[in-house]
């Protein structure tokens, strides 16, 4: 949800967006890429469908407690770093695939 300015440069839109997603943090990575024992705070939620599909992944964590503003931690990997991934929101501990871990959106914690 972006709208183009004249000056060609692109700026989040004021418009409010779905279930568990905020304005796009540009600086914000995937929870995959989180390092174990870090924790983050949950900037917004994707959908992993490809092609513009909806997946319904996004929707599902939001409803599980992956909301913008939670902090989450990943807790560790599978074998060879791999999945599950342990992440804890709150007092929860999910196991999240790879796919699923992706669509979640984070700024680490300094």
């Amino acid at each position: 949800m972006y709208r183009a300015a004249s000056s060609e440069s692109v700026m989040p839109s004021t418009n409010a967006l779905p279930l568990g997603q905020a304005t796009p943090v540009f600086d914000s990575l995937s929870l995959v890429d989180l390092k174990p024992r870090h924790t983050a705070t949950i900037t917004g939620l994707t959908d992993a469908g490809g092609g513009g599909k909806s997946t319904g992944v996004a929707h599902r964590l939001a409803e599980l407690g992956f909301i913008v503003g939670e902090t989450v931690s990943v807790l560790h990997r599978g074998p060879g770093g791999r999945e599950p991934i342990a992440v804890q929101v709150g007092d929860t501990v999910f196991a999240l695939r790879r796919h699923e871990a992706s669509c979640v959106r984070v700024s680490a914690a300094a």
